[in-house]
């Protein structure tokens, strides 16, 4: 059983009129159970060009069977002009400039599309837009596996 561990610190000094620290950490565990960890992840670094929008996490049957994944995403440049939508569906969820990164749940079992073959058919896709420049996208996704698709030749 592979162990994951997610750890956030966030911290100030003047964001109140006292210091504030909060800090939380998670094991990322197979759903329903507090023994089985997640014992795999899908890593991918890459350039995403001004304007261009691109599937990070595409939906399949395989998230479906096991809604306990999680999803990392970061903006690796440094110019802090430069940044990058992130959508789910339609919507925009947020912004990530250059350094930030965001680690959410992901469960896209709430559709009759799920894992359809049809790219315009898998509508809680994660995507990501480029503005102002090339943007270099760090993410990863931990999940407890995936179903290969088998192909027969015809």
């Amino acid at each position: 059983m592979a162990t994951t561990t997610a750890t956030i610190s966030l911290g100030s000094a003047d964001i109140l009129s006292q210091a504030i620290s909060l800090s939380s950490t998670m094991t990322l565990y197979k759903d329903g159970t507090e023994s089985t960890g997640l014992e795999q992840m899908n890593y991918h670094r890459a350039d995403i060009p001004t304007g261009t929008q691109f599937v990070l996490i595409s939906e399949s049957a395989a998230l479906n069977t096991n809604p306990a994944n999680y999803v990392y995403i970061c903006n690796k440049n440094t110019d802090v002009t430069h940044y990058v939508t992130i959508s789910i569906k339609d919507e925009v969820i947020g912004s990530l400039y250059a350094g930030d990164w965001m680690f959410i749940p992901f469960n896209n079992a709430t559709t009759a599309t799920a894992g359809s073959d049809d790219p315009s058919g898998d509508d809680t896709d994660i995507a990501i837009q480029a503005f102002t420049a090339t943007n270099t996208i760090e993410y990863a996704m931990f999940h407890s596996g995936e179903t290969l698709l088998t192909h027969t030749a015809s």
